[in-house]
């Protein structure tokens, strides 16, 4: 781990000003937290750069193209500090991914990836117009903002070389990453804005196609594929209309020279695209899903199903449809699959009680409205009934670092013990933690939706081992992603006491694997 990953703690003021609240990434130069900015309030990204070697030349290169550039596409920086250890830069927060980490989770459609190409080519002309070439331009230095629209962020002008000023690497240096370095500067010529426009053609090839036109293994076959030039994008995917195929295929000619400017392949990539979006109109097609859906099409077809066939649900026989609808909308439409999987016990739990349904109702609505933003994960909470039969609930605060947030990570795991306690009441089975079986519930005549939830609240209440748990391990899923390696051992210790503090009945064995599991997978991330 770098020195700047750890140079700063949370609530300390940094700079006098910046107080940092969690860390959002670090690596070879530096760290990036999310910070609060005292005087204004704004959450800003505060990146943090040691002062040895290239590092601090190259975040202070960073800083001044960023501040040069006003452009939606572009992270715009606020400010640029030093002290005697590190280089401070503070730019805007966008909560997002990257556009690495949507490849991966198979988030990126065709229309999707021809979208995020234009707005990148529109960023990068913005910047080519102001003498400014990223030459660093690739997957995970283009963030995609959380919005119901696609929305990118140009990252990392560290390796920029802007008119003016002299360049930070030595003749013979190559920068930026070998599989989006354009094949003029593999032969030592001195790159310009064509290096941008290759590297865009080469993240839009592999978008479209689904893997790198050159990467194959080593460096040295890498770079030979590179000099040698791309294959035609109609290899790959020859049901791509050909002005498309065609663009991409100049984006990547081996001559500079043939390549289109950035301003024009994004004004042609938004005209290609609006081709092919009315042949759709003519001919509907349906996109495949992602294959990072499937997951939250199971568990809200696991949740609509088991709930409609726990609860008296009429008439009989709808659990198995009602869990395939709940599934399938999730695959293609996942708020709409999270809302119909919410909705399916609201009648069932109407037939047992009406302040019950209204009560639940309230919940869910209220549940939905929290989970909008991140619906993929807003039945987490399922997780606790399915790890509670092996003892295993331990293990929820690691399971929710995939989670966004600290909040939404504490709320996902409190609800998923209070659930797991639930569904133990409901099957007649002993509750975690305690040992003991669920009180009754009397629940059949009330009409109240505020005497429903006093009743659950007052059973609930009747147990506190169970609250007290949920809230011990809402608090370790909150911890867990700022515990670095010197402290695995100390919250280790920490969450095995505050398991055990309520003598919980137990297997020693599921108490064991729960610590050695979460401290293995914080030695995992740290070394990382």
């Amino acid at each position: 781990m770098s020195e700047a990953a750890v140079a700063v703690a949370p609530n300390e003021l940094v700079l006098g000003r910046y107080r940092p609240l969690q860390p959002l990434g670090s690596g070879g130069n530096g760290s990036v937290w999310l910070a609060r900015d005292e005087p204004t309030g704004v959450e800003v990204a505060l990146k943090i750069v040691p002062r040895e070697g290239k590092s601090a030349s190259r975040a202070e290169r960073e800083a001044s193209a960023a501040a040069r550039l006003r452009h939606p596409g572009c992270q715009r920086a606020y400010a640029l500090a030093r002290d005697s250890r590190h280089v401070y830069i503070a730019y805007e927060y966008v909560p997002g991914r990257t556009l690495r980490q949507a490849l991966r989770e198979g988030a990126i459609d065709d229309v999707a990836a021809l979208e995020v190409a234009a707005q990148i080519c529109e960023a990068l002309a913005h910047a080519h117009a102001h003498r400014i070439v990223h030459r660093d331009v690739k997957p995970s230095n283009i963030l995609l903002a959380e919005s119901d629209e696609i929305s990118i962020r140009l990252l990392d002008f560290g390796l920029a070389r802007m008119d003016g000023e002299e360049t930070l690497t030595a003749a013979g240096d190559v920068p930026g990453t070998l599989a989006y370095i354009p094949p003029e500067r593999l032969r030592g010529e001195e790159s310009g804005a064509p290096a941008d426009v290759w590297a865009v053609g080469v993240l839009l090839w592999e978008a479209l196609a689904g893997w790198h036109p050159f990467w194959k293994g080593s460096l040295l076959d890498t770079a030979r594929r590179i000099e040698s030039g791309a294959i035609s994008l109609a290899k790959a995917r020859p049901d791509l209309p050909r002005p498309l195929i065609a663009l991409v295929d100049r984006a990547l000619s081996v001559d500079p020279a043939r390549r289109p400017s950035a301003e024009r392949l994004g004004a042609a990539l938004r005209a290609t695209g609006y081709r092919r979006e009315r042949r759709g109109r003519t001919l509907p097609q349906v996109s495949p899903p992602a294959p990072g859906r499937f997951a939250p099409a199971a568990a809200a077809g696991l949740f609509a199903g088991a709930s409609a066939a726990a609860l008296p649900f009429y008439p009989a026989g709808w659990p198995l449809g009602l869990a395939a609808l709940a599934a399938g909308s999730t695959l293609f439409r996942e708020r709409a699959g999270l809302a119909l999987a919410l909705a399916v016990p609201v009648l069932p739990l109407g037939n047992l009680s009406a302040g019950l349904a209204w009560a639940y109702a309230a919940l869910a609505l209220g549940w939905l409205v929290l989970s909008w933003k991140d619906s993929r994960t807003g039945l987490f909470f399922l997780c606790g009934p399915l790890l509670a039969p092996l003892s295993l609930l331990g293990l929820l605060p690691l399971a929710a670092q995939r989670l966004r947030g600290g909040t939404a990570r504490a709320v996902h795991v409190f609800a998923a013990v209070l659930v797991a306690g639930l569904v133990a009441g409901l099957r007649g089975d002993k509750l975690p933690f305690t040992g003991s079986f669920a009180p009754a519930l009397e629940l059949d005549s009330t009409r109240s939706p505020l005497a429903a939830a006093n009743t659950i609240w007052d059973a609930l209440s009747a147990r506190p081992t169970l609250l007290f748990e949920a809230i011990v391990l809402a608090a370790a899923a909150v911890a867990l992603p700022h515990i670095r390696r010197r402290r695995i051992a100390p919250f280790g210790l920490a969450l095995l006491a505050g398991i055990l503090a309520p003598g919980p009945v137990l297997p020693d064995a599921a108490i064991v694997i729960t610590i050695l599991v979460t401290c293995l997978g914080l030695a995992v991330k740290d070394r990382s």
